[in-house]
């Protein structure tokens, strides 16, 4: 029996802080001590039209963080507890959700929308609640069944259909759950609500509607459907439907062509003509279409003569009037529209569609929109200074050089003078706009650019002018001047034409990210990454001196930033961002200056007073630092080699919290990698800390609560370590390989049909066989022996990849690796195992015909170590 809990949750939303503590204290009792009980009190809660709104909010949110939660390892075990109830009490707890989808109380229908989806995504994989679809659509066609149910029964399907996969449902479950939906979306028939509901639960069905679209009778009526609910008198119901199209436009362009004409109209009128929201979304109808289209074409490599999917041409059927159309909007600005990159207005929408159209045609849109601009550039209204010069440069990517080096060559200086325009907005799109130019049409080393060294002087000195400029406009600045230095990047052999200005662009972009409005617009930032972008891309023997006197500017800097008194949880952020960028800065300084013999000393000299710093930035705790100062400390790791032993004891508590922070696991990930880099700088001296690694890399392996993502580098870090301190590894070797061996197991067992599961899969079986590698090189001087025992499950599971027709190249390259370093180290003991598997020729004849160079090298070197092994007599 439901326990009475009314006052608790009431308690447990008081203003005073003790009642609040003390309900909440009860209420976590009552769930850790009767978790069935307590789930059956608050689907009774939520269920009862006489309790208070605000206990049955409470009830409802519990319920759902009963059930979900974001994180993996936390739901796991929530879904273990909930199949632990008994089967009757989760059924009274399911009729209770599915009765208050009937509540005259919005909020607790909407909860209860939502807890029966969670409760289905558990459930329905497991064919279990199969009755579940048939209960709710028996809300849709009960005679008399009131408008709120059916609007509630509608966002529940809707939602159950966002949680569960296409393969949960049977086709005829599939036909119902559709044809409920559609009829729903009938004007004559239903309220605004529920017409609205339906369009939202449409939107989340189309993935599982594959059957219905195949059919044209089916497709054609739930076509009809959309097209009529994107005509409705609600601006909102019509938004839910663009939203339908665009997602059609996605999943189902094979099937569009006979309705393109309607949906022109449709999309035309909106973006002429309707609410921002609708018209934003007609016109991402057609950004989706050009996705589709430059995917297919991207597809379509005569080379490789793969049958690619069809391909409509819908915009260059429609470009004479879509161009037209997205043109109009780019002079739709708001007056006061905010730069940030999370606004978005027609006019971007519109000058984004138009890239991606530009990309999809090429040369064809160049004539229909250089009239425009060139009418437009030097209007007097800024709109249409704006708008001209947003549509030029977003045409930049796509057309051919020979089309577009004419028409940027002569707008070249044009661009330049609009730096000075009065108007914000036209600077700040010219900015941007000559930044696209240097990105598209400035790589020297491929022998065409727009930059000369007539002109370049000239640049440089309107960028630096323009760096000035408010920051919006200054953080476009920074833009231009990262793909100008990124151009000259290949430039190394000779010289740079960049290298006279490198002090001065410098000098510049440190002072933009100390300007006190530096925050706006992120200008501190993008300041920070393009002045690590210019010494990477700097010609090292012209640049030297340059980084060299940088690397103390950035040292004291950061020194600085630790002195700063942080009071507010604002000012730790400030700070933490500040190091975050300064460490990044030092990272690129300390591998451009360790990539050369001669310049390697000026890092070791300052190695000490370097590594202070870090020790401190890591004593600030803060994650994103964390993440800075370990990426540099790896590099300098790798400058100073054998030289970087003394700072390991102060160092190693920083690793262990690093690889103990699987919360932050982006953190973990990256200082798993730093091990990497300090094994190959202290190869065998890092043996006296391998111990606590590898005990902590081994825990993290077995541990549920560790992001997936974490774990491959993980697999690759024992070759890392293997390699550095040779038969050593040997204490680790039964541990190691035996979590090896099962994340192999693991991968077997994987859905191929999961596209994120497989490229998961593929950087597992890829790190396995590295690590595999690694652990064998490390015994080719002696104790290779140890390794005997292993070499079996080696090949089975080369052999269960070899049969995997979705595995990825890098894959095929480490598995083929890993057998070469099997036959090279143990050598003859292999011979049988060899001769056993009779698939290793096949396989490896395979991979000599793969057109990665790569690849045939590594195969043929494996090839000959297996021969050596094979055909050796014994």
């Amino acid at each position: 029996m439901a326990m009475e809990i009314t006052q608790f949750l009431l308690s447990a939303q008081s203003p005073d802080a003790r009642v609040r503590t003390e309900a909440e204290t009860n209420l976590k009792q009552f769930q850790e001590q009767n978790l069935p009980q307590f789930l059956l009190s608050l689907s009774f809660e939520l269920a009862n039209n006489d309790k208070p709104a605000e206990s049955r909010r409470l009830a409802g949110i519990l319920l759902k963080n009963s059930l979900d939660a974001k994180d993996s390892a936390t739901k796991d075990h929530l879904v273990k507890q909930w199949f632990a109830i008994d089967v009757a009490l989760k059924s009274q707890i399911k009729e209770l959700l599915l009765r208050t989808l009937a509540s005259s109380a919005q909020e607790a229908r909407h909860t209860s929308a939502q807890v029966i989806a969670k409760v289905a995504s558990i459930e329905i994989p497991q064919k279990q609640w199969p009755e579940l679809v048939g209960s709710l659509l028996a809300n849709m066609t009960q005679q008399g069944s009131p408008a709120h149910l059916k609007q509630s029964t509608l966002e529940t399907l809707g939602y159950v259909c966002e949680e569960i996969s296409h393969h949960d449902l049977v086709q005829d479950e599939v036909n119902s759950v559709l044809t409920a939906v559609v009829q729903g979306m009938n004007q004559s028939e239903n309220s605004a609500d529920v017409r609205l509901a339906a369009a939202k639960a449409l939107l989340n069905a189309l993935d599982f509607s594959q059957t219905n679209f195949e059919n044209e009778n089916e497709r054609t009526y739930i076509m009809k459907m959309v097209c009529e609910t994107a005509c409705s008198k609600e601006a909102v119901i019509r938004q839910a439907a663009f939203e339908c199209l665009v997602s059609i436009a996605s999943t189902y362009y094979d099937v569009l062509a006979q309705y393109m004409e309607t949906l022109f109209q449709l999309t035309s009128n909106a973006v002429k003509g309707d609410e921002e929201n609708v018209a934003l979304q007609a016109i991402e109808f057609w950004s989706t279409i050009c996705d589709e289209e430059i995917d297919r074409q991207e597809y379509d490599s005569p080379d490789t003569g793969d049958s690619s999917p069809p391909h409509s041409s819908f915009i260059e059927k429609a470009l004479p009037h879509l161009v037209p159309m997205l043109l109009e909007t780019l002079e739709k600005q708001e007056e006061d529209q905010d730069h940030d990159d999370d606004v978005w207005n027609i006019s971007m929408a519109g000058g984004t569609c138009l890239g991606l159209v530009s990309r999809t045609v090429g040369d064809a849109i160049v004539p229909l929109v250089m009239p425009f601009v060139e009418i437009n550039i030097r209007n007097p209204n800024w709109r249409s200074r704006e708008a001209a010069t947003y549509a030029f440069g977003s045409i930049l990517e796509g057309p051919t050089i020979d089309n577009l080096a004419p028409m940027v060559a002569a707008g070249l200086e044009f661009l330049l003078a609009a730096t000075k325009d009065e108007n914000n907005h036209v600077r700040d799109t010219t900015a941007w706009t000559l930044s696209r130019i240097f990105e598209f049409l400035h790589t020297p080393d491929s022998g065409f650019s727009v930059i000369s060294q007539e002109n370049l002087p000239k640049i440089v000195k309107v960028l630096l002018e323009s760096i000035k400029d408010v920051p919006n406009v200054a953080e476009k600045v920074c833009g231009a001047i990262y793909n100008l230095a990124q151009g000259y990047e290949d430039s190394a052999a000779g010289s740079s034409l960049l290298s006279p200005y490198l002090t001065e662009i410098i000098t510049h972009l440190l002072d933009a990210a100390a300007r006190t409005d530096g925050a706006e617009s992120k200008l501190r930032t993008a300041a920070y990454e393009t002045l690590n972008e210019v010494v990477r891309c700097s010609n090292l023997l012209e640049s030297s001196g340059i980084i060299t006197q940088l690397l103390p500017v950035i040292m004291t800097k950061l020194g600085q930033t630790m002195d700063v008194a942080t009071v507010t949880t604002e000012d730790r952020e400030k700070q933490a961002e500040l190091q975050a960028s300064l460490c990044g800065v030092l990272q690129v300084i300390i591998q451009k200056l360790s990539s050369t013999e001669e310049t390697k000393p000026i890092i070791s000299q300052n190695a000490d007073q370097i590594m202070v710093l870090f020790l401190r930035v890591f004593g600030c705790h803060s994650s994103s630092v964390h993440e800075e100062a370990m990426l540099a400390i790896g590099a300098l790791a790798y400058a100073t080699g054998a030289e970087f032993l003394k700072y390991m004891p102060e160092l190693f508590k920083y690793l262990q919290m690093g690889l103990q922070n699987f919360e932050e696991y982006q953190v973990c990930s990256i200082t798993v990698g730093v091990i990497g880099d300090i094994c190959r700088a202290l190869d065998d001296k890092i043996l006296p800390f391998c111990d606590p690694i590898m005990g902590q890399l081994i825990e993290n392996l077995k541990s549920d609560a560790l992001h997936r993502s974490v774990k491959p580098p993980i697999f690759s870090s024992f070759g890392d370590i293997a390699l550095a301190i040779g038969a050593h590894f040997e204490r680790y070797v039964g541990a190691a390989l035996q979590i090896m061996q099962g994340a192999a197991q693991v991968c077997a067992q994987m859905d191929t049909l999961d596209e994120e599961l497989m490229d998961y899969a593929n950087q597992l079986r890829k790190s396995i066989f590295e690590a595999y590698s690694g652990i064998l090189q490390g015994f080719k001087d002696g104790k290779a022996e140890v390794m005997m025992p292993y070499a079996q499950h080696l090949l089975q599971f080369v052999e269960v990849v070899s049969k995997d027709s979705l595995r990825d190249e890098s894959v095929t390259k480490a598995a083929v690796a890993a057998m070469g370093d099997l036959a090279d180290v143990v050598g003859e003991q292999t011979k049988q195992l060899f001769t056993n598997f009779t698939f290793c020729g096949e396989f490896l004849n395979e991979c000599l015909q793969s057109e990665d160079e790569d690849l045939r090298v590594t195969t043929r070197w494996a090839q000959g170590m297996i021969a050596r092994v094979v055909y050796t007599s014994s």
